[in-house]
């Protein structure tokens, strides 16, 4: 699990193709790398991968044909800048929200605009998630957990902060790219229970 608060950024190095799925390569960048160990799940712009490998400067992980075809990872350019955050410790602070790592969807910027100090982002949806996306609940969106500014037909709005736009990847993040979404854990989680007992 993770929270969507993000730890550093770094780059995808490499991406190695094998057999329909691929290896990659990614350098840490900022994040804290103190202790990484073999196995451990750290989160790349909203995907959970297991560190396979991994030297002073970076790690590897084995993405599966699934994950690169349901997440940007697949087509993600090498030298991009992603989101990291290594996963929660049971004694961390949740600042964010319960975050799995596990995307629901590909969406898309659709537009960037000052907003004060801020900026706010629009973003485009696939239209299965927009139950899933409520006014002032979670998102997360290429691994960065945000709230909800507004819904509409096409997708969803936030506002970004400098804080968050200066130490996220989505200073290099444009209008028109891709992005990995995944809609709150509690909002599945009542639509299960909710439907379960409208069966029984």
């Amino acid at each position: 699990m993770f929270t969507g608060l993000i730890e550093g950024v770094g780059t995808l190095a490499a991406r190695d193709t094998r057999g329909g799925d691929a290896r990659l390569r990614i350098h840490a960048g900022t994040l804290p790398f103190e202790g990484v160990a073999l196995g451990e799940s750290i989160s790349v712009n909203g995907v959970c991968l297991t560190v396979i490998a991994f030297d002073e400067t970076g790690f590897e992980a084995d993405a599966s044909n699934e994950t690169l075809s349901l997440t940007t990872l697949g087509q993600l350019p090498v030298g991009r800048a992603v989101n990291l955050e290594r996963a929660m410790r049971p004694n961390d602070r949740l600042g964010g929200h319960l975050v799995s790592g596990h995307v629901d969807g590909v969406g898309r910027v659709l537009d960037v605009r000052e907003d004060a100090r801020a900026q706010r982002w629009r973003f485009a949806a696939p239209k299965p998630l927009s139950k899933y996306i409520a006014q002032k609940g979670s998102i997360c969106v290429d691994g960065v957990s945000l709230t909800v500014n507004g819904v509409g037909d096409e997708g969803f709005d936030v506002a970004l902060i400098p804080h968050t736009v200066s130490h996220t990847a989505f200073s290099q993040t444009r209008v028109g790219d891709a992005v990995n979404l995944e809609v709150d854990l509690v909002a599945r989680y009542v639509e299960r229970l909710l439907s379960a007992k409208e069966g029984a």
